[in-house]
């Protein structure tokens, strides 16, 4: 704002619910800052028995982290030594060379067809000696996903000594058909791990909580190198309060979903090839002109996230804020 003279702005660079925690989620938060004194349970033993629950899976296959992405540092941390390969499509999470590289590891990337990760291809060129595969669906910043014959196919390539990491950040999202739920597909195979988040559907981003679904030598192997209270008591009482009112949270998503729905149905009508959308956020594969088209909507007040190359993410928020978003794509010079 002060870059641009600006009185206000709208955030759409960081997949944000534009909705607060949840009603019951705020109070049960406030409740544990009144017991902030005492260290929380870190191992979230009620939160992981009431996601198991909620998955349904037994206790052994859950564990909890500070966020997805610290799961998946735990997972780099356990997985990986330098030299090890890990897998994923290119462009996808920015944390996945993040964590690869401060391992020491051996990047394996598969360029996306038609803006989606080419499943089929991995599993084509599936490799012993990978010790991760990172599949993010929908992907992260393109927001399509992996249909089922696509995952079943990379599951089943992947060596038994191979870990698959299927990232379902975005899963409360998906409407699209035959996109499956990784967990219900996959979940009895000693090789794959599931990986989702309170942040994105639950509104609790700051709270910083996320989840893995997998085999119990997989949880055991990543509470090893679990920080010490990582998951802190505020994010566990809200996340817990959060899973017992989850048809509220899911009324919400509902709406981001419509709202996503209609911004990639716009910035279709106006020229842009913006693929399935399947997250809570549209892309606008640019190439470029990612950068300049960034700055453009930045100058009018419209904070994307421009990926250099390939496009920019924008994020599903409320209609005012994607009413500002349009009016700004229209105003480009």
């Amino acid at each position: 704002m002060a870059d641009h003279g600006l009185a206000d702005a709208v955030k759409l660079a960081s997949n944000e619910s534009p909705f607060g925690p949840l009603p019951a989620a705020a109070r049960a938060a406030a409740d544990a800052v009144a017991v902030g004194n005492r260290y929380a349970d870190h191992r979230a033993t009620a939160l992981r028995a009431r996601l198991a629950e909620h998955v349904g899976v037994d206790p052994t296959h859950v564990t909890v982290g500070c966020g997805s992405v610290g799961l998946l540092q735990q997972l780099a941390v356990t997985y990986l030594e330098p030299g090890d390969a890990a897998a994923y499509g290119w462009p996808s999470f920015e944390a996945y060379p993040i964590v690869t590289r401060t391992m020491g590891g051996r990047e394996v990337t598969f360029p996306l067809v038609e803006h989606a990760i080419d499943a089929r291809a991995m599993a084509a060129a599936a490799d012993p000696s990978w010790r991760l595969v990172l599949l993010a669906t929908p992907n992260n910043p393109t927001g399509t996903a992996v249909r089922t014959a696509d995952l079943l196919a990379l599951a089943d390539a992947v060596d038994p000594s191979t870990l698959l990491v299927v990232d379902e950040a975005y899963h409360e999202f998906v409407t699209g058909p035959d996109v499956p739920d990784a967990i219900e597909l996959l979940g009895d195979r000693p090789n794959v791990a599931v990986l989702r988040t309170f942040s994105k559907a639950y509104g609790l981003a700051a709270l910083r909580v996320g989840y893995l679904v997998g085999p119990p030598d997989v949880v055991d192997a990543v509470d090893r190198v679990l920080a010490p209270f990582a998951v802190n008591g505020i994010g566990q009482a809200a996340a817990m309060a959060s899973l017992d009112h989850h048809d509220e949270a899911m009324a919400r998503v509902a709406t981001i979903i419509a709202e996503r729905d209609r911004l990639a149905t716009e910035v279709r009508r106006r020229g842009f090839d913006a693929p399935d959308a399947q997250a809570n956020f549209v892309w606008l594969p640019v190439g470029d002109d990612a950068g300049p088209l960034a700055l453009d909507l930045e100058r009018a007040g419209v904070v994307t996230r421009p990926f250099a190359g390939h496009g920019v993410r924008v994020t599903a928020s409320t209609p005012d804020d994607g009413d500002r978003f349009l009016a700004a794509l229209d105003a480009r010079p």
